[in-house]
């Protein structure tokens, strides 16, 4: 029996509410165990309703990539540029606000492929570095981005619903071709 295919794909406007769902139903999945009732609940409402992720797929320095496997949605990857990224807004960054796999496809190198799509897209932008904030109590994401090359620069506040968390920052930097001019995005 062979596996099947794998296929990342930008998301289309038009896709909004698989995008609404993957995006819950993820986050629900990661956090919902280490976190209330209510922030879960207030977080999802401000982040994930209609309005908020149409603006943030109509905007042109952001970009959604969806990872379908037998033609359902096994997870997503959210990646920013330029002033859409929410700290550095650093010309030569990329940022990967986020990658979730539904937990049903973990452990099936599905967030290991929207990682190296990042990579992908980041080279195509001739960025020199990719960053991201990491929750401090999500240890197995936390290994997932060292193993994949990045070290933890700084810290910010992360706020989910009521409630005051840190993230890390981390980050990692990437190969430049000096015979290609800078694309300042």
């Amino acid at each position: 029996m062979t596996d099947s295919k794998l296929n990342i794909e930008r998301i289309k406007p038009e896709e909004l509410s698989d995008l609404q769902a993957i995006c819950k139903t993820t986050f629900i999945e990661t956090f919902a165990h280490q976190n209330t009732t209510e922030d879960m609940e207030l977080y999802l409402q401000l982040n994930f309703n209609a309005e908020r992720l149409t603006e943030e797929i109509s905007n042109p320095e952001s970009e959604f990539y969806g990872a379908r496997k037998d033609g359902a949605i096994a997870g997503y990857l959210k990646l920013n540029f330029g002033q859409a990224q929410n700290e550095l807004r650093d010309q030569n960054g990329l940022e990967i606000e986020r990658i979730y796999v539904l937990k049903k496809f973990q452990g099936k190198q599905i967030g290991q492929s929207l990682y190296q799509k990042a990579c992908a897209v980041a080279q195509a932008r001739q960025a020199s570095f990719i960053w991201l904030g990491v929750w401090e109590k999500n240890f197995k994401a936390q290994h997932f981005y060292k193993k994949n090359g990045f070290v933890a620069f700084s810290q910010h506040l992360f706020i989910l619903g009521e409630d005051e968390q840190v993230d890390i920052l981390m980050k990692r930097s990437l190969p430049i071709d000096p015979a290609k001019p800078a694309n300042r995005f």
